[in-house]
């Protein structure tokens, strides 16, 4: 049963400095009770507002370590990084004191990326430098996918189940580039998980997401995660 909190802006840039505010509380309350806290942030056009308004604000930014829900499988130069986007966009101002956790080593070449192989060898450092998040903030794409966790990918089956490690290669059907993405139960796991979304349109797909329980819609099945208690912020 979804047990969601719901908050609505009336404008994108109002989102932004609310979502960001709320991550800063959650943040502190981390450090206060255990000395540091780890955040996991979405890529894509949408968060940047709220990753400028976040590094503007005050907090204990070397006590933070943050990291990414899902990467692209491509070079930390890419256009497609979401790494490159963090790094641009929220490690400045106050929050450049921030652990920065990539997915994908940075240092790696060009041909690293064009040997498939080398997805599992990518898989396996990162898992080996894995900080479970305390603060998880998610998007949703209008097919309903949340992180990597995309409907049909062949390996969404292994991403969804409870015995799956805490990040997995993830092939989306609709969607450029091999991933790496947090699995539903490292989601699930974190204390704090926030979701953004905008229009009516995205919504909709919410709502059909929430109602269906299905693979078909995964962020429905991150948020009915008995283990999840989300905070949705939402703006028309």
């Amino acid at each position: 049963m979804n047990t969601a909190t719901y908050f609505a802006y009336p404008d994108a840039a109002a989102q932004a400095q609310g979502l960001a505010q709320a991550v800063a509380a959650l943040l502190r309350h981390h450090i206060n009770s255990q000395d540091y806290a780890v955040l996991a942030v979405s890529g894509g056009r949408s968060p940047i507002a709220v990753f400028e308004a976040l590094s503007q604000i005050e907090l204990p930014w070397h006590k933070v370590t943050i990291t990414l829900v899902d990467e692209r499988w491509v070079p930390a130069h890419h256009a497609d990084s979401n790494g490159a986007l963090v790094r641009r966009h929220l490690l400045q101002h106050h929050a450049a004191l921030a652990q920065w956790q990539p997915l994908v080593a940075e240092n790696a070449d060009d041909l690293f990326f064009r040997q498939p192989e080398n997805v599992a060898a990518s898989v396996a450092a990162a898992l080996a430098d894995y900080r479970q998040p305390d603060v998880v903030l998610l998007g949703m794409g209008d097919d309903g996918h949340t992180a990597s966790l995309f409907p049909s990918a062949s390996q969404l089956p292994a991403a969804l189940a409870a015995d799956a490690p805490a990040l997995l290669h993830t092939t989306p059907v609709s969607a450029p580039h091999e991933r790496i993405s947090l699995s539903l139960g490292a989601i699930a796991t974190a204390a704090n998980v926030l979701l953004a979304i905008g229009g009516s349109s995205k919504r909709r797909v919410l709502q059909q997401a929430l109602a269906a329980h299905s693979a078909a819609l995964p962020v429905g099945l991150v948020l009915n995660h008995p283990q999840v208690s989300a905070h949705i912020h939402y703006h028309e």
